[in-house]
């Protein structure tokens, strides 16, 4: 299969795990009769707060509402369900991972990550954010095959880091996967620039589903979700502020053929030592 059919859903999600299902259930459903194959959801589809502002309880991958609800979905409409992130806890974990799950379409867990950046800034308006007060970094790049291609898993703040999607494209990624909570701040100045960057440098489809509006605790987020090509061209981009989908066609014979007009990951070199005078 080189041709395929993928969606990018936009939520607007809360601090109730039965309210979001509610969001994406119809979303999903829509998507799937649109003919996608492979539908993606934001980060922190479950459960979205500004930390440190309500007590978050915990609980294991497979205990977790959320997944066990999107196996069914995903097992329901036949599809590859990317739940961007949830928060786990590992048994023995002092803190939970925020990860990202990837349902295969017989309801089974395909692939986990856990993200790897965590955002602790402050942005431009003074807000502070410290997720890792709330969670651990993981430490460990997945790229995952699928009969439609191989999908690098990230999530959000991991799009300023270029390395790891050079990591991911190098061992075979066609499709990078960004469900993102974008603050509107950093959004508006960076968004479209580094989601453009990371699919033209490793020519990749990139899709990157993403939260918008006000939530629960005063935390907005940008929105725009988002699916570019490997050139470059955005392809579908949710310009609302509201929840809903961007449906676009995905052809991994087209990353073959721009990686052999522009080999980049051929010519590929590891860095050398910075020689410093």
């Amino acid at each position: 299969m080189t041709k395929y059919v993928a969606a990018a859903i936009q939520m607007t999600s809360g601090d109730s795990i039965a309210d979001n299902i509610a969001q994406a259930a119809p979303l999903i459903a829509e998507a799937a009769k649109r003919g996608a194959t492979l539908v993606t959801l934001p980060e922190n589809a479950f459960y979205m707060r500004r930390e440190g502002t309500a007590s978050i309880t915990d609980v294991t991958l497979e205990a977790h509402a959320g997944i066990l609800w999107s196996q069914a979905a995903a097992k329901e409409h036949g599809i590859w369900l990317l739940v961007g992130s949830v928060r786990t806890l590992d048994v023995g974990a002092a803190k939970a991972a925020n990860r990202s799950v990837l349902i295969a379409p017989d309801g089974n867990i395909a692939a986990t990550y856990d993200k790897i950046h965590l955002f602790d800034v402050t942005v431009p308006g003074g807000q502070s954010y410290r997720e890792s007060s709330q969670a651990l970094p993981g430490d460990e790049a997945v790229a995952v095959k699928t009969p439609f291609g191989m999908i690098g898993l990230s999530i959000c703040y991991d799009v300023r880091f270029p390395n790891l999607y050079r990591a991911l494209a190098l061992a075979g990624a066609e499709i990078l996967t960004v469900p993102s909570a974008f603050t509107r701040p950093t959004g508006k100045a960076h968004w479209h620039t580094l989601l453009k960057a990371r699919a033209i440098e490793n020519a990749c489809y990139v899709m990157a589903p993403a939260q918008c509006g006000v939530h629960p605790g005063g935390r907005e987020t940008y929105g725009h979700s988002i699916i570019i090509d490997p050139w470059g061209t955005i392809l579908a981009e949710m310009t609302e502020d509201k929840q809903g989908i961007i449906i676009a066609e995905i052809d991994t014979a087209r990353v073959a053929d721009i990686r052999a007009q522009l080999p980049v990951l051929q010519h590929h070199r590891a860095l050398p030592e910075v020689k410093v005078i």
